[in-house]
């Protein structure tokens, strides 16, 4: 077991590469894009995806089999995972849909993957055979699981580039902010005092005069 490790890894490298597709898409606004997979009865098939930039990172998605029945139908999804077996030889359609939205084009990141056909069994399996279809349950079992470390991988990266985007947007907004005030501060502190200086002298002045001062001199000085 220990001299096929190496080739069991090999292998479940490989396939990894033939049965997941992975693509960045652009979704216009009032728009909508279709992908598909061909699949025999039974085959697993999965679709992951996040929406990673426009509007408010939702997008709507949508999986239709081959006689148009909808097996999943989504809203305002920003990020998800559906698996599902076929339940007939045929097309399989994943179509995201932005009609929702009037001018933001959506950036959508997804990977589609489809495993092997199952393999009917006919009469019964000798000892060595049972042990090549073992070793066949094994790779394709590893290789289901390092495809999706690999796209949770993906998923964490692109989710966290977002978010630094954002903060560092955010941040710099703040910083802009806090500059302006600081600027306008002492000019509007400065207006304030005169001007409740110049309203209390006026109160005064409309008593009479001051040390002989009118109401019209009063503003000019301020």
């Amino acid at each position: 077991m220990n001299k096929l490790f190496p080739l069991i890894l090999t292998v479940v490298w490989l396939s990894c590469m033939h049965l997941s597709h992975g693509y960045f898409i652009t979704v216009d606004a009032h728009s909508e894009e279709c992908f598909f997979d061909r699949a025999e009865s039974g085959t697993k098939l999965g679709l992951m995806f996040e929406t990673i930039e426009g509007g408010f990172l939702d997008i709507e998605v949508r999986i239709v089999g081959p006689d148009q029945k909808v097996i999943y139908q989504g809203e305002k999804e920003s990020s998800g995972k559906n698996t599902f077996s076929a339940y007939e030889t045929g097309v399989y359609h994943y179509c995201f849909s932005n009609k929702m939205s009037t001018l933001t084009p959506k950036v959508v990141m997804f990977s589609m993957e489809i495993g092997e056909a199952p393999k009917g069994t006919i009469g019964a399996v000798n000892e060595g055979e049972a042990g090549h279809t073992k070793l066949e349950d094994m790779i394709k079992e590893l290789s289901g699981t390092l495809t999706s470390i690999k796209h949770e991988q993906n998923y964490m990266h692109v989710r966290d580039r977002i978010h630094r985007s954002i903060n560092e947007s955010t941040n710099s907004r703040g910083r802009h902010g806090g500059s302006v005030f600081e600027a306008l501060g002492p000019s509007g502190n400065d207006r304030l005092v005169r001007f409740t200086i110049l309203k209390a002298v006026l109160r005064k002045l409309s008593r009479g005069c001051v040390n002989g001062t009118t109401a019209e001199e009063a503003q000019f000085f301020f």
